[in-house]
């Protein structure tokens, strides 16, 4: 692996194990935190299970992250898909936001709607 490709994975690392520490994120994948540490690092790189649940942490699928690593451009994500893989990758206190947020917009849309058929009505 080339030192570009290498410093992208550990980017999507850091990017997957977020505001976890090493351990605990070592925890979640199953490995040792001086795993991560030297995946970090880029001394090592993790093996095809690993990788795939990294890339599903960080939001993407296993092609996607290859492809990220690789430098080639990645296939096109409708945007609707690429939000639905970072709400389920969130921590549940952040998808309460979310679902609060659109709780809130369809509790406004019937009026906004009423006020757009008043609006050409007129």
């Amino acid at each position: 692996m080339d030192t570009q490709s290498r410093q992208k994975l550990i980017e999507i690392i850091k990017l997957a194990r977020g505001s976890m520490t090493q351990r605990a994120f070592g925890i979640e994948l199953g490995v040792s935190a001086t795993a991560v540490q030297m995946w970090e690092k880029g001394v090592k790189t993790p093996d095809t299970e690993n990788l795939d649940q990294i890339a599903t942490r960080a939001g993407y699928t296993l092609q996607e992250l290859l492809y990220c690593v690789k430098g080639k451009p990645l296939p096109e994500i409708s945007d609707l898909n690429m939000v639905l893989r970072q709400i389920n990758n969130m921590p549940l206190s952040e998808v309460a936001q979310v679902v609060q947020a659109g709780a809130a917009r369809l509790a406004a849309a019937p009026e906004l709607s009423g006020n757009q058929e008043k609006a050409t009505s007129k």
